[in-house]
């Protein structure tokens, strides 16, 4: 049986209840990935549990970026960029095939007096020019050798080749520097997948409800399988909250004081026909806005990301994008791209909260950070809090450090050159994957999109559709998703839910104007078959689905007419 099936997953249950870990990781984002995998592969016996689904957080509702952070250069944050420039070049060398190189054009405009979040500039914006080369020439250096490539300073004339959809209107220079795009969803999963396969014991949909303590220590969590409402008893050495922005939630079950504060900072993205914005393959950086802030316009397979916003407040478990954060995203687009998108472009939005941190010690809280932080409370809960997307594997690094320290071991760090679940033999697969997908019928997209997503574990889904020629078929006409990908995430990722698949194990639930509701039934028809869904249940989930899409934000943020 696949370690990671949706059928795995009912023994993973047993074997939590019987077994005693070293360490259980509480939190299926990117954190926990990356603290299961960093554990696993040292030697720890793992388990991990996710109180909804993997990535169903914050994870999955990024910028979709690996970077660096050019806008915390003005802030002088120097150790932060070069941490998660040195992550960034592990992910291209680890997952090379869900991590791509993405150069990113950043104009200059006359009037712009801040870009890039700039503290202080010349009257007239002189000089803004040499100050962000130089900027930039940081930027390279402080990745060292695992720079992708020389930043640039271009002309107007090659800054509209690159990014046609630019305004010419006052464009004065550009510089074209070097970054990554990534699948946030995938990439956790793919976090996920590995450790698995090290031996990691993992379950979603999977809450912890409370812990027991032994002489003032935790000693084992309670945690209830949201599916069928049974609880069983996890018993560990090491117990990690990797809750992210619910953090706080997990310290409270100690019923002790939580060691910091996590204030969670709103992102909000607008996802748009690619088309639509005449964006070629190339970012753009829009460098200034009302707030000092920078925003990114990216392509991402067939559609555009614009993001993001940055916003205190709201509902944690229901993120949404606002009226007033649409507004926002679409009035700095049209201040600097001719393409003058209105509201009826916006195919979906999505927005999640990152988890900024503070000390609760007055003397030290006034700051927020992106940094992270491992904080261990009285009874031995130790919580990884902060950080970002790119300083995942980092985070899970200085976490398990922290555990080593407490059983005197030898400090090793075995994940900076491990190669994620679909690495392995990628140049090969790569070049091949395309005349095979041929072969079965498939289009060119669908090939790179399959490599994309799975790397060499993309021969798995081709192997469903040698199986059965009908699972070639594309779930939707403008997006690259087969019908093989559902059945591949019952067998091999853990999807129980409409939601786990269409939401992230696909990305339809944000790219299709109508969020996946077109094509619920045969997702539905494809996952009965595979989880033996009676008919009430096929019929429970696909009701669930639709409440999830209405409650979540997707629905209201373009309504559909039925």
């Amino acid at each position: 049986m696949e370690t990671f099936s949706a059928a795995a997953r009912a023994e993973n249950l047993r074997r939590l209840a019987r077994e005693r870990f070293d360490v259980l990781v509480i939190g299926g984002g990117i954190t926990g990935a990356g603290v299961a995998l960093d554990a696993a592969a040292r030697g720890y016996a793992v388990a991990l549990v996710e109180r909804h689904d993997f990535a169903s957080g914050t994870s999955s509702k990024s910028t979709k970026l690996a970077h660096g952070g050019i806008r915390y250069l003005p802030q002088f944050d120097f150790a932060l960029v070069h941490e998660a420039l040195v992550e960034r070049g592990r992910m291209l060398a680890n997952a090379p095939f869900l991590v791509r190189p993405i150069g990113f054009v950043l104009p200059l405009y006359r009037g712009d007096r801040h870009p890039v979040g700039l503290p202080v500039t010349l009257p007239g914006g002189f000089g803004i020019g040499l100050v962000l080369n130089i900027g930039l020439v940081l930027y390279d250096l402080m990745a060292g050798k695992h720079t992708i490539a020389r930043h640039r300073h271009i002309s107007r004339a090659e800054a509209l080749k690159l990014a046609p959809a630019l305004s010419p209107d006052g464009l004065k220079e550009a510089f074209i520097y070097y970054d990554a795009q990534l699948d946030d969803a995938r990439l956790t999963l793919t976090g996920m997948r590995t450790a698995a396969r090290w031996g990691a014991v993992i379950a979603n949909h999977a809450e912890a409800i409370g812990f027991q303590q032994r002489a003032g220590r935790l000693t084992a969590a309670r945690v209830r399988d949201t599916l069928s409402g049974e609880e069983i008893t996890v018993e560990a050495r090491h117990v990690v909250n990797a809750g992210g922005v619910f953090a706080e939630r997990v310290e409270a079950l100690t019923g002790e004081a939580p060691q910091l504060q996590v204030l969670p900072g709103k992102g909000a993205h607008l996802v748009v026909a690619r088309e639509r914005i005449g964006l070629l393959e190339t970012a753009i950086v829009l460098p200034e806005t009302d707030d000092q802030r920078l925003l990114f316009v990216i392509p991402w397979e067939g559609r555009a990301i614009i993001g993001t916003t940055d916003t205190v407040g709201g509902d944690l478990d229901h993120p949404m994008a606002t009226e007033e954060d649409i507004s926002y995203l679409l009035r700095h687009v049209n201040r600097y791209l001719t393409v003058n998108l209105t509201r009826a472009d916006v195919l979906s939005t999505y927005a999640g909260y990152r988890p900024l941190v503070r000390s609760r010690d007055q003397k030290q809280s006034k700051q927020l950070s992106r940094t992270h932080a491992v904080v261990e409370s009285p009874g031995g809960l130790v919580s990884i809090v902060g950080g970002k997307l790119t300083t995942w594997r980092r985070m899970g690094q200085d976490t398990v450090d922290h555990l080593a320290r407490r059983d005197g071991l030898a400090i090793k760090h075995p994940t900076e050159s491990l190669p994620l679940l679909g690495a392995e033999r990628w140049p090969e697969v790569s070049a091949s994957l395309p005349r095979r997908g041929a072969a079965l019928g498939l289009e060119a997209e669908s090939s790179d999109h399959l490599g994309y997503f799975y790397g060499s574990q993309a021969l798995a889904v081709l192997d469903l559709i040698e199986q059965e020629r009908g699972l070639a078929a594309r779930l939707l006409p403008d997006l690259p998703y087969l019908r093989a990908e559902v059945v591949h995430a019952c067998r091999a990722e853990m999807a129980l839910t409409l939601e786990d698949v269409l939401a992230r194990r696909l990305r339809i639930a944000i790219e299709d104007r109508q969020r996946g509701l077109g094509v619920v039934a045969d997702v539905a028809n494809l996952m009965a078959r595979e989880l033996g869904w009676s008919a009430s249940e096929r019929e429970r989930q696909i009701g669930a689905y639709r409440a999830w899409a209405e409650q979540e934000g997707l629905m209201e943020a373009n309504p559909l007419v039925f």
